[in-house]
């Protein structure tokens, strides 16, 4: 990029959050010096900082290395920084008085994105799964990619690859409108359920943002959406337009599923034109109405999927429709989803044993934790599930409390966590007793942070789920770690 040919060193306002600590590896690897700041020492942080980031914990002024507390040398620095940055950050004000050059972390993905054929996945759920699994399916591939990922890929333990060719897969997040900064030449739409309306306001501004996202593709270039919500969204007329799903109607379409020992077997129907004997080269396919699946029958058949639930069936054809557009052959896409790992937090098995299943997941919205449950349910019929939910959001629990209630309902015990701020302001009314409040379930209880471990310690038998976005993730390795010791 032009605008780093004279900058040494970058730092990140919040380098712990899984976007800021993806942008924050690609630019160590380019050899700036990277420095960063977040308010408390994690995992993640702490892998930084032995990939060589210098990172501080405290909004000090202080505290700032070198290279970064003189104004005299704001011409060789840059300041990222993500919009959960309290306006009232101490760092964040220095920075801006002073005149140093900052950006959001999203508009460092658009010139990122705008420079490389960028695969692009947006979503109010679902999109990190696809993005992760089409990095995969491109890595394993001929085609190779570059890929940021909004969480940690089980198959390379990171956040961030470096590969080569000229593909680079981006999760395009929704929140404060950042992924309208992207310019992709293929982009995924996986759902558009309503969520941050704190930013959006209603359901209905949020369903304008991704269709200007669509409109986003370059022309000639490729979008891709689940076939259910496609009917929602305004379309560009200069790309190609694919659907995937279970429908007939669907271009990319799923048929023969089959339930095996811990793996679905299933067939993807291709659309005509789209494996890389016959297909016309990206850029350059044009088409006014949306392609449906090959009635002559072109397919990747066979297809072996070690996660559970339909919803990732749906995330696998997905990833393979946008793979096949950029080249990646069945035979490719058959292997590569077979020996796909999954995402830390997504579905996330870290413990199993004959009497006891242990899954974290990073669901946060209703949608998404009635795919959780319905694919434990499927996949482990008959099990009791006791499930610990940490509420995300002030805003989110208050415009969402009814379908966390009816979602939650479903489980057969509940543990409450205090709810998770983030970076909100209290909301008279809104906590984690306000969901309880409206569950029918007879088995809830709240708790505090300090009361879950001997909570987590209960559950025997079953499945033992802990959900959300929050810090519930730091309980994660002492709940796993005591169920292998329990076991012996």
């Amino acid at each position: 990029m032009k605008e780093l040919d004279n900058i040494e060193g970058i730092f990140f306002l919040g380098i712990g959050g899984i976007g800021m600590s993806a942008l924050a590896r690609y630019f160590l690897a380019g050899r700036f010096t990277v420095c960063g700041y977040d308010r408390s020492r994690t995992p993640l942080t702490s892998a930084l900082e032995e990939e060589g980031c210098n990172i501080i914990y405290e909004d000090n002024l202080d505290k700032l290395p070198a290279l970064f507390d003189e104004p005299v040398e704001r011409d060789k620095v840059l300041i990222i920084y993500t919009p959960a940055i309290p306006k009232d950050s101490l760092l964040l004000n220095f920075f801006t008085d002073r005149g140093y050059a900052i950006y959001k972390r999203s508009e460092i993905l658009g010139l990122i994105s705008r420079g490389t054929d960028t695969l692009a996945v947006a979503g109010t759920h679902g999109k990190t799964t696809v993005s992760t699994m089409a990095a995969h399916l491109l890595t394993a591939s001929k085609i190779g990619c570059s890929a940021f990922l909004g969480g940690i890929s089980r198959n390379y333990n990171t956040n961030l690859l470096l590969g080569t060719g000229r593909v680079t897969v981006m999760e395009a997040d929704e929140f404060d409108r950042s992924f309208l900064t992207l310019s992709p030449l293929t982009a995924v739409v996986t759902a558009i359920d309503p969520d941050h309306l704190d930013i959006y306001g209603t359901p209905e501004a949020m369903v304008g943002a991704y269709s200007e996202f669509c409109h986003k593709v370059r022309r000639g270039g490729t979008l891709i959406i689940e076939e259910n919500i496609i009917s929602s969204l305004s379309l560009p007329a200069d790309v190609t337009v694919y659907t995937y799903g279970f429908g007939e109607n669907a271009s990319f379409r799923v048929e023969n599923i089959e339930k095996g020992d811990g793996f679905y077997r299933f067939d993807i129907r291709l659309p005509a034109g789209t494996t890389p004997a016959d297909k016309t080269p990206q850029g350059k396919a044009q088409q006014d109405t949306i392609t449906s699946a090959s009635p002559a029958g072109n397919r990747i058949s066979n297809i072996r999927l070690l996660l559970p639930g339909l919803v990732n069936i749906l995330n696998a054809t997905a990833a393979a429709a946008a793979a096949t557009v950029s080249g990646v052959t069945p035979d490719e896409i058959r292997n590569g989803l077979l020996l796909y790992q999954g995402v830390q937090r997504r579905f996330d098995v870290r413990f199993a044993s004959e009497d006891l299943i242990y899954i974290d997941d990073y669901a946060h919205h209703p949608g998404e934790i009635n795919a959780l449950i319905s694919a434990v349910r499927d996949f482990w019929p008959g099990r009791s599930i006791t499930g610990i939910f940490q509420p995300h959001l002030f805003t989110r629990t208050r415009d969402f409390a009814r379908g966390f209630a009816e979602a939650l309902d479903r489980l057969d015990e509940v543990i409450l966590l205090t709810l998770y701020p983030a970076r909100e302001k209290p909301i008279e009314g809104v906590s984690s007793e306000m969901i309880a409040a409206l569950m029918k379930n007879g088995h809830v209880k709240v708790v505090t942070r300090e009361q879950l471990p001997a909570e987590a310690e209960k559950t025997v038998k079953g499945v033992l789920l802990t959900i959300g976005a929050g810090d519930i993730d730091r309980f994660v390795e002492p709940i796993t770690r005591m169920l292998k010791e329990r076991k012996g």
